[in-house]
């Protein structure tokens, strides 16, 4: 598969390189090149560099690896190369206080369909700090981590688990695109938990087989 990465920083390279070691061919774009190139070096497996531009060209899958704020307008400047295409974004927009910025607005996922309208947008990768994606592979108590992708293409989900996967991890469907917003409210849930409390967010959730309340037989 052909990947172009839109950005320079610690996810793209995070994602990336278990992208480029599963055998995909990766493309980096940024507006300064010299860290494109940078980071396509240090990816390894023949990744190439470039532009913003040129990365979302060269990619089936395009990956925005862009801050919140920022994802939107880099969108916009290189739609053109994204019609038809995988747009995958893995932005959190949280903001000081772990206050979730798109507040009562459009996710952060929609605004890049809104940006991009004939790409296809999905959302995943978002719930972790880029060192969880640098694991090889992320794998906690013996069970692979599982990602929530949401998106409405079929197809294009269908190349995300498969990124997915090469990551190291098990896709879990999250819905439509419309459910991202609940995907970037979890992260910044979840952020403030670790950060500010230092909890462990797995302790908030019962197993799935108390999910629906207690059973006959367990009570």
């Amino acid at each position: 598969m052909k990947i172009g990465v839109l950005g320079t920083g610690n996810m793209a390279d995070a994602l990336a390189t278990h992208w480029a070691r599963a055998g995909h061919e990766v493309f980096v774009g940024g507006r300064d090149e010299r860290k494109a190139r940078r980071l396509a070096t240090a990816i390894g497996g023949g990744a190439r560099h470039g532009s913003l531009y040129a990365a979302a060209d060269f990619g089936e899958v395009v990956l925005a690896a862009l801050p919140y704020g920022v994802g939107a307008v880099v969108v916009t400047e290189v739609r053109a190369a994204l019609s038809g295409k995988v747009l995958l974004d893995c932005a959190n927009p949280v903001g000081p206080g772990f206050r979730l910025l798109t507040e009562a607005g459009p996710s952060a996922a929609l605004r890049l369909a809104a940006a991009a309208p004939d790409a296809r947008v999905v959302k995943a990768f978002n719930l972790c700090h880029e060192g969880v994606w640098r694991l090889t592979p992320p794998v906690f108590d013996g069970r692979p981590l599982a990602v929530p992708v949401c998106g409405d293409d079929e197809a294009a989900l269908a190349r995300v688990y498969e990124l997915v996967r090469d990551a190291g991890c098990e896709p879990v469907a999250g819905g439509g695109l419309e459910r991202a917003g609940l995907l970037e409210a979890t992260a910044a849930l979840f952020i403030g938990l670790w950060v500010a409390e230092q909890v462990d967010v797995r302790a908030i959730a019962p197993p799935l087989a108390y999910a629906t309340g207690p059973t006959a037989e367990s009570v």
